[in-house]
């Protein structure tokens, strides 16, 4: 128990809190659990008046701090100065003694989020907090109360906002930009940038980020676009992790203790445990079979990891649920749920699937019966009740949405999930299971990095509810313990900018604030801070190189004369001999090559060098016209393999033949041993290798024979110092073309931005969008209004009226090969509807071929080729066939197209829609055909989603 003096020093403490930061503690009262000292730092900093970044694990409560800035925005009213009264709804209300009566817009906080999902749930739990009526929502599908003094809205759509100046942003105060460490995705990162540059300066910022390990950098910048900014940095989780490796049916700590996690020192049992597992495959030890092994075609055992319902009933034994499983494959989540329903497991109890199923049931009643068999509603319910559900983007959004619930509230036990799940969502799990450490990435099969797997198993732990959380790799032989080890010990993750401009944001730049202060607002960026800050590190090494030379050049000196053209001389005889030499082993290959070509079944040879030298028989010849050749021979010592031209440093030569017996068994010790006898009885040994050293070097030829003699003449020649000279000038020779790279590297990066800006703009200018004198034009206003990644091609599709004259359903066809990408690239071409959408397509196509050969000539990235995949899905839909119909279209090269899928490419056909219905270029006929498209798209689950 604290003494008197000790409470008393505490009770002065908490005045002097409350004294300096009143906001601060009368939003704490209502909190429920006391804060962190770093949430408590960036909460006072931003009382202070001071911007905040907030860098923090995912699950170690963050969001608090953008909380309090919507406390803030919600506690500050204006105040008059100079009369009494209080102010109410903005208007001062006086008594005898007032002189005016001031009215100011509320002050407003918007809290931005990279996905319309997190918007959603940050929504609801703003709403729950301060009531409907003070919060609004934005996300592009929703629109509610957006005059509401507190609106939670995607990124994207307040960077449109701040382009369009609209209304809204009047008594704009705080924004909250959660997940800001997105600016690093490489297809939407620059959109944060553009908000960070363009919000006003009254704006109070506020950053939330997963933990960088290059916070203070970030923060610099923020300080040079945004004023004064605090960092906050936390590393510490409010719930210990605990890492451990499942091999087979074991699960092993991945460290011993916390000291060893430190020294990335995996557990030595786990470890011998590995080796012992790997051992045995490479044997082929197939006598014992443990865990985890399984015959494979009378070769020995073949490992296969545990089946993911054994995992499943292990956390469950263990009180490890609820879990997250993350298997990076959509369809493999669905797998997994069905594997685990065809093992009969069952997670839940009588009550909870009563309660289950009531959620369920009244969360999509507006989905039409006819609709829920081709959603696989049946099978996703029967998951449900027994606690197991999958979670990726192919979904309906509706489902994934009732996971989401169920999961949060415990009814759902185990979730088989994509990456995608990290991104956000609030999902906290008492355990997390990594089947794999590969990832597709869209392109390429990669490793995950240590920031991927740091959010992945950052789940693990629900604070308030457990004590510790746990993330467990599943292993295979391909899994090294001492690889996951420096993953979960790693802290070095990079905020790197992905900011590049593009055509709509050019003409916006340029609209409001003008050609060459737009140049100047882009390098301003983040990415050409980060560029810049690298160019003054390798400024920094040129100016100590080029200081460094100038020393060796000193050392260099002859007395005797020019040494500089002595050892230009020495370097040009130096690299002769070297292209000689090439040439000469070339021709020593191709000998070697056309030599084993013409090996014959029973032909001795002399291997002449490497572990197998000595003499050969050809057992089989190899195989000219599929690669080089590799016969198969026995040497002297019984082994038998096959060769290369690599073992050759000259032709293979015959030297005898031997009788191989018709169906010699290479494989059989007794036949090896038989053979190797008569190989060895020839007495070959014994002869000269005649040509087993060939004549190598560089051989002669005029030019050398005459850089030769130069050299002997040069006065430096005679000097005695001359190697020690040669020495300092080759330094200076090596780090002279050190620094020319280096140069190369800081004039690329110089200014790149405003480079490709000022192509861009060439571009725009060229085709109408930009004045010569760098007005906007008509057009270009028409483009700064379009919102999208092939923003170009679509004002270029509306201004030469390419999709005029299109039905409702051909025009949402025609306009799905700007905004859809298939998931798998293929050299097929899919197929599209007949008459207006075909003749519509080809011309879009015809047009990007166009602005591609535009971009190449002016060296930018080419605007993404128009995809058809998706315009007969959206084309059926919308002349209102039934979802089994459309599903079943799919892509028509990838087959059935996934319902989420389906969804999520038809809100941006949607999208793309509501812009052309306002798109000042477009004809009135085609903002009609439009809106009208709008209306036959939006049925039937479509219009669940948008009234969600």
């Amino acid at each position: 128990m604290s003494s008197p003096a000790e409470r008393y020093a505490a009770a002065r403490r908490r005045a002097a809190q409350v004294s300096n930061f009143p906001a601060l503690e009368e939003f704490a009262l209502d909190l429920g659990f006391d804060l962190d000292d770093f949430q408590r730092s960036a909460c006072e900093a931003l009382e202070r008046g001071s911007g905040v970044l907030v860098c923090a694990p995912t699950g170690a409560g963050k969001t608090v701090v953008g909380e309090f800035a919507v406390h803030l925005a919600l506690r500050d009213r204006p105040t008059a100065v100079g009369v009494d009264g209080p102010v109410v709804d903005g208007d001062l209300v006086t008594g005898d003694n007032a002189v005016v009566a001031r009215s100011e817009p509320v002050r407003k906080c918007f809290y931005t989020t990279p996905i319309k999902a997190l918007s959603n749930q940050k929504y609801h739990d703003l709403v729950d907090r301060y009531g409907a009526d003070k919060v609004g929502l934005l996300t592009g599908d929703n629109a509610i109360n957006g005059d509401a003094p507190v609106v939670v809205m995607t990124t994207e759509v307040l960077r449109n906002m701040l382009y369009a100046g609209s209304a809204t942003l009047a008594g704009l105060a705080y924004v909250v930009m959660d997940e800001v460490h997105y600016l690093a995705d490489r297809f939407r990162g620059g959109v944060w940038e553009e908000v960070i540059i363009h919000l006003p300066e009254s704006v109070t910022l506020v950053s939330l980020s997963a933990t960088v390990s290059n916070a203070e950098e970030f923060a610099d910048w923020l300080v040079t676009v945004r004023g004064e900014t605090e960092v906050v940095v936390s590393e510490h989780r409010p719930v210990p992790l605990w890492q451990h490796m499942l091999v087979g049916r074991r699960n092993f700590d991945l460290f011993h203790d916390a000291d060893a996690a430190r020294k990335h020192d995996v557990h030595p049992e786990l470890l011998r445990y590995t080796r012992e597992m790997l051992r045995r495959l490479e044997l082929g030890d197939g006598r014992t079979h443990g865990p985890g092994w399984g015959r494979s075609g009378g070769r020995g055992p073949r490992w296969h990891g545990p089946l993911r319902h054994e995992i499943v009933e292990r956390l469950q034994r263990e009180e490890l649920l609820p879990a997250i499983l993350f298997i990076f494959s959509r369809a493999g989540c669905d797998a997994a749920v069905q594997q685990c329903l065809a093992a009969g497991l069952r997670l839940t109890t009588p009550e909870e699937r009563v309660e289950i199923r009531r959620v369920v049931e009244g969360r999509i009643t507006s989905i039409p019966a006819e609709d829920l068999a081709v959603l696989g509603y049946w099978e996703w319910l029967d998951g449900l009740e027994r606690g197991l559900a999958a979670h990726h983007a192919g979904m309906l959004p509706a489902f994934k949405e009732v996971v989401e619930e169920l999961f949060v509230r415990g009814l759902v036990k185990a979730v088989f999930a994509t990456e995608t799940l990290a991104l956000g969502i609030n999902m906290p799990a008492r355990c997390v299971v990594l089947e794999r450490l590969v990832k597709f990435n869209g392109e390429a099969h990669v490793d995950l990095t240590p920031g991927e797997y740091t959010q992945l198993t950052g789940r693990a732990g629900r604070r308030g509810i457990d004590v510790e959380g746990h993330a467990v790799v599943v292993w295979s032989p391909e899994v090294d313990p001492r690889q996951v080890a420096g993953l979960a010990s790693t802290r070095t993750y990079p905020l790197r900018s992905s900011f590049r401009p593009s055509y709509n944001m050019a003409v916006n730049l340029v609209g409001s604030v003008g050609a060459e202060p737009a140049r100047v607002l882009l390098e301003s960026s983040f990415a050409q801070f980060q560029a810049d800050r690298s160019v003054v590190g390798l400024a920094r090494q040129v100016q100590r190189n080029v200081e460094t030379m100038e020393a060796y050049a000193a050392e260099a000196q002859c007395h005797h004369g020019d040494f500089d053209e002595y050892f230009s001389l020495r370097s040009m005889i130096g690299e002769r001999e070297r292209a000689l030499n090439r040439q000469g082993q070339t021709q020593r290959r191709n000998a070697a090559v056309t030599a084993l070509e013409r090996l014959r079944v029973g032909d001795v040879i002399r291997v002449p060098t490497g572990r197998r030298a000595g003499l050969a028989v050809v057992l089989e010849p190899g195989a000219p016209g599929f690669g080089e050749p590799r016969p198969l021979v026995l040497t002297q010592d019984r082994w038998a393999g096959r060769v290369t031209p690599a073992d050759f440093t000259t032709p293979a030569e015959v030297l005898a033949r031997i009788r191989v017996p018709k169906n010699f068994n290479h494989r059989s010790p007794a036949a090896r041993r038989d053979l190797g006898a008569e190989l060895n009885s020839l007495g070959l040994d014994r002869r000269s290798r005649r040509g087993a050293r060939g004549r190598g070097g560089a051989g002669e030829d005029d030019r050398l024979a005459q850089l030769r003699a130069e050299l002997r003449r040069h006065p430096c020649h005679a000097c005695n110092e001359r190697e020690e000279h040669a020495r300092w000038a080759e330094r200076r020779r090596r780090l002279e073309r050190d620094t020319d790279e280096l140069r190369e590297r800081v004039a690329g990066r110089t200014g790149s931005l405003a480079r490709t800006f000022d192509r861009i703009c060439g571009l725009l200018a060229a085709r109408g969008y930009l004045t010569a004198d760098g007005e906007v034009t008509d057009a270009g206003r028409m483009l700064g209004r379009i919102w999208t990644e092939a923003d170009l091609l679509v004002a270029e599709c509306l201004r030469r009226g390419i999709w005029d004259g299109l039905a409702p359903a051909e025009l949402a066809a025609a306009v799905s090969v700007v905004v859809f990408e298939a998931r798998r690239d293929s050299e097929e071409r899919a197929s599209v509807p007949r008459g207006g959408v075909s003749d519509a397509v080809d011309a879009t196509l015809q047009l990007w071929s166009e602005l591609e050969a535009d971009e190449a000539s002016r060296g930018l990235e080419s605007t993404r080729e128009p995809d058809l995949g998706f315009a007969w899905p959206i084309y059926r839909w919308a002349r209102g066939e039934a979802l089994t119909k459309v599903l079943g279209s799919g892509h028509n090269l990838d087959g059935d197209m996934p319902a989420g899928d389906f969804v999520r490419w038809t809100r941006q056909v949607v999208d793309l829609l509501g812009q052309l219905s306002n798109a000042a270029g477009a004809s009135a006929e085609l903002r009609a055909t439009a809106r009208q498209a709008m209306v036959a798209i939006n049925r039937g689950v479509l219009a669940y989603h948008a009234a969600t």
